[in-house]
């Protein structure tokens, strides 16, 4: 894989933990104090950045083909999970992802709890949202930095591609602070299982001994290939549904995370 290949896999896989952990941090600052969901969010990242840091090393010591075995297992574990949850909403039968909504839920659970003032942070519950928020979101960010960075031997590439995404994202949350409901996250979680699934396989083949036709250029193949499967899939389930005459599917949009 080319280094621009790369930065852009990861860009793009990292926007999408990125938009949902923007919105917390969004929902924390608007309902409560900024300063405050502000040191959450910082005190998060300095978490992840110390496990990169930490685990790259160690990561990057494993031999090849058992490395590449075991991130290509993962991967393909967290492509089918993402493209799962995408074919199931653009089929109907799960509702569409909602940052609107999403935000909305979490400014009035968190408008409604009470404040209290902890060494130099002003408000606890403003911080502690926006940290749990960030570290739950970032710890997938990690993942995918680690796993991509190290199997190409490029982990501080991946981890620029990774901080772009989320000053990128964040930057443009906090210049309008509202949630980022016109970035299609649903069809970038699509575009990333598809990557996740193409690339986990492609790599999880190499690390058993296999050999792809073309080297990497199968992935142009591979990964084309479960895009369509995808789109098939959810133009069967949307077929099913409406010859059902709607049963068992869902209209609307959704704040469900994830």
């Amino acid at each position: 894989m080319s280094a621009g290949a790369l930065f852009l896999a990861v860009f793009l896989a990292c926007a999408v933990e990125a938009v949902e952990a923007t919105t917390i941090v969004l929902a924390a600052g608007t309902a409560r104090d900024w300063r405050s969901a502000g040191y959450g969010a910082v005190a998060a990242i300095a978490v992840l950045g110390v496990a990169v840091a930490a685990l790259g090393p160690a990561v990057t010591a494993i031999p090849t083909g058992a490395l590449r075995l075991a991130i290509g297992g993962l991967l393909l574990l967290f492509g089918v999970r993402w493209l799962r949850k995408a074919v199931l909403r653009a089929g109907g039968i799960t509702a569409l992802h909602d940052e609107e909504e999403a935000f909305a839920v979490r400014l009035a659970a968190a408008r409604r709890a009470a404040s209290r003032r902890v060494g130099g942070v002003p408000d606890w519950y403003g911080f502690t949202l926006s940290f749990q928020g960030v570290l739950l979101e970032g710890t997938e960010v990690v993942f995918i930095v680690l796993t991509f960075g190290s199997n190409q031997h490029a982990i501080p590439l991946a981890a620029a591609a990774a901080g772009a995404a989320v000053l990128v994202v964040g930057g443009a949350g906090l210049a309008v602070r509202a949630p980022l409901a016109r970035v299609p996250e649903n069809t970038l979680k699509f575009l990333v299982g598809v990557m996740l699934s193409g690339f986990g396989t492609f790599w999880a083949a190499e690390g058993a001994g296999a050999r792809w036709p073309g080297s990497d250029a199968a992935l142009l193949v591979l990964l084309p290939g479960i895009a369509v499967i995808g789109l098939l899939l959810a133009a069967g389930l949307r077929r099913r549904g409406r010859a059902r005459g709607g049963r068992g599917t869902v209209s609307g949009r959704t704040a469900e995370v994830g």
